[in-house]
Formats: structure tokens, sequence, C-alpha cells
């Protein structure tokens, strides 16, 4: 059997034309109008197409995890686009924050880990898991997830900024437990997914870069 292969992603932003783009709202968040021509698969441009993309910038996640007693950090706090979920809108969660314009995002992640859980992380025991878009769709919005090596026995406690309007709750429990709250749909944020999974199947090797 023949099979036609097609070249992966062969295409990129040189082969988008940007007619116009005008921003439509400016709050705490922003939203853009593109009007726009990008290349086909058979030949040629698209039509000139109009999008609204939602500019919030990018965000960083970080698992902090206890290689002895087997156990993530996860916080649990109010988040308002959660109003109409099933699990209500007090959500498990990363650790996370949204990243100022050129911030690095390591240095983010490890200011996020004060801020929120009063960790204090050094960069070497933090790994790199992955950089995604959370809805490309129409969002320009990149996640940039980390997990660390922590110590968990005294991590306990209500943090984050009153000037912000926080409330975060910090929850030890084994790796084991929250993977079970993953199976049962009680965790629904998808960067706590992708890291917990990312951890599920990378623990040993996350163990033995430090051995």
């Amino acid at each position: 059997m023949n099979i036609t292969r097609e070249p992966l992603l062969r295409f990129d932003l040189s082969d988008v034309k940007v007619q116009k783009k005008v921003r439509k709202y400016q709050g705490f968040f922003a939203l853009d109008e593109y009007q726009f021509q990008h290349k086909l698969y058979a030949g040629g441009y698209s039509k000139v197409l109009t999008r609204e993309v939602f500019e919030r910038g990018n965000a960083v996640g970080l698992l902090p995890y206890d290689p002895k007693t087997d156990s993530v950090v996860l916080v649990e706090q109010f988040r308002a686009g959660a109003l109409k979920s099933k699990t209500g809108p007090w959500q498990l969660e990363l650790i996370a924050g949204m990243c100022s314009e050129d911030e690095v995002p390591l240095d983010v992640a490890i200011r996020e880990s004060k801020e929120e859980a009063n960790l204090d992380l050094a960069p070497e025991n933090v790994i790199k898991v992955m950089d995604y878009l959370s809805s490309a769709g129409g969002m320009s919005e990149c996640i940039h997830l980390y997990c660390a090596r922590i110590d968990s026995s005294n991590i306990s406690g209500v943090y984050g900024l009153e000037s912000e309007g926080e409330d975060i709750l910090v929850h030890v429990m084994t790796r084991k437990n929250a993977n079970k709250l993953l199976a049962e749909g009680k965790i629904l944020n998808a960067a706590t997914i992708i890291t917990l999974q990312w951890l599920a199947l990378n623990v040993d090797k996350f163990n033995s870069s430090w051995k």
C-alpha cells in the first residue's frame, strides 16, 4: 500500500499577509481584530479573513514535587471563568502567573512560587516541562510549564497578593491522590492536567536527574 506523506508545518509567519490590525478593547486584557490572508495547501492565498484575538499575555505554571514522599503541591483559588463549571469557581491548579513583557518565564515561575505558596526555589531545582498555546483558535497566550523539586514537609497556609485580590490555599497531597482527583474530573485546568500527566510519564527520569 502506497501512503502519500504530506510535509508537516510547511508554512510559517512569512506566509501570512496581515492587512490590518485594530485594537477593539483595552482593559485588564485586550482584544485585537486582524484582517489577513494566508497561504493555502492547494496553492495561492485565502480570501481576506477577519478574526478577533484575545490578548492576555503569556503565563507560567509550576508543579512542586517532593520525590521523598511522592507528593505534589496544588493551590486552590476562586476563578471567575469557572462560575459555570460543574466543579464550581474554586479550582485546584498549579502555581501560576502572568508574564510581563520581556520577563523570563523561569523567573516568573520562581516569583509566583514565593507569592502563592511561600516556596523558595533555586533555578537548578526546576525542570522545564513544555510550552503550549492555550487556545490558538482565538487567543495568543503561550503557557510555559515547569516542575520543581521541593521538600514538602512544612508547606501549608493561605497566600497571594492582597493588591491583586488573591486568596490562595495551599494543598500538599500524594501524587496518587492528585491523579485520583484528575481521574474523577475534579481538576479541569488544562495546565494542571498536562503537568500531572507529564509527571506520571516522567517521574523516574525526574528523580534520577538529581541522583
